[in-house]
């Protein structure tokens, strides 16, 4: 499955030309953001382990640097986003590699605090990533919508995603407005979705599990737009004392894993009747099963109140436009 940039959506950050400095920018929604940015007329700057190859795959178009001490204090960066962290689904979650997963969002976000600590012009915003994993697992038959109020959980994805959270809010401490996004499933034509997607257009898919568990999604599109709304709320409505709090960057329909698995086979004509048991995976991933076979109905809240209209509200309407 080839991928197109931000699927090509024109987006409005900021009628005046921003210096903008992004983590993640090689990765999956990074990339989309750095060409969003690029043609809203923005100046991009991204931090990344291989700067060479970097600015090579954007064609020269953006200043990349290895760590932030090598970007001078005083550098203007007027936006940060925040979305460096490793894969969440991988190896098992042994202590080394719970260490690994905080060390890539945590120690990373201390870094770039600590540079705005020291820079003599202080970025105006900071949208930093997390994810819905902030509040933890739903018990399956729970139907009540989690909005941004809802509390965080004593298990090791929530209380990764609230430490994240809280090495971002350090930045309100310099003066700057601090937008935490959780991000649910993010459609798009990388990411999740294709190995999702191998069993359903196999011929393979079905439910997951018990099938019960809720998929909280947004489209890639979506997941650009909202970013873009939350900065333009930041200049017209700035928060009080910095923290504008978390934002949950999910689609109005929110379905059960077996609903997603059905949808997926209408949109790519493919049976739907295979069950995969949860228990090669609990075996397998422990912990992390976790991420596959528990789900949270997330709402967003938030952006409904604020009136962001979404591109793509609807499950089945999303993944026609990713065929």
């Amino acid at each position: 499955m080839n991928d197109h940039p931000t699927e090509h959506v024109a987006l409005r950050f900021d009628a005046t030309p921003r210096t903008v400095l992004v983590t993640g920018a090689t990765g999956f929604i990074g990339r989309r953001l750095v060409d969003a940015l690029l043609r809203d007329g923005h100046a991009v700057i991204v931090l990344t382990r291989s700067p060479g190859q970097a600015a090579r795959s954007f064609g020269g178009r953006v200043r990349c640097i290895g760590a932030m001490p090598e970007l001078p204090a005083d550098c203007p960066v007027d936006v940060v986003v925040n979305l460096a962290g490793a894969r969440i689904l991988g190896p098992r979650w042994n202590d080394k590699r719970k260490a690994a997963l905080r060390r890539s969002r945590i120690a990373l976000t201390d870094s770039v605090v600590e540079w705005i600590a020291h820079a003599a012009h202080k970025p105006f915003l900071m949208l930093s990533g997390s994810a819905i994993g902030y509040y933890g697992i739903q018990a399956l038959g729970d139907a009540t919508p989690l909005d941004e109020h809802a509390p965080p959980q004593p298990v090791f994805m929530s209380d990764l995603c609230r430490e994240w959270e809280a090495a971002a809010y350090a930045a309100a401490q310099h003066g700057v407005q601090v937008e935490c996004m959780r991000f649910g499933l993010v459609l798009g034509r990388q990411g999740a979705l294709p190995m999702m997607l191998l069993p359903v257009r196999l011929g393979l898919g079905g439910r997951l599990g018990s099938g019960r568990q809720w998929l909280s999604w947004i489209h890639v599109d979506d997941v650009l737009g909202a970013m873009a709304h939350r900065w333009r709320q930041a200049l017209s409505h700035p928060a009080p004392g910095g923290c504008s709090g978390a934002t949950n960057f999910t689609a109005p329909e929110c379905v059960p894993q077996v609903e997603f698995s059905r949808t997926a086979a209408r949109v790519w004509h493919r049976p739907s009747v295979l069950p995969t048991p949860g228990w090669p995976l609990r075996l397998a991933l422990g912990e992390q099963a976790d991420l596959l076979l528990e789900g949270q109905r997330v709402v967003p809240a938030r952006l409904a109140r604020e009136g962001y209209v979404f591109r793509h509200p609807g499950l089945e309407a999303a993944l026609r436009s990713l065929k």
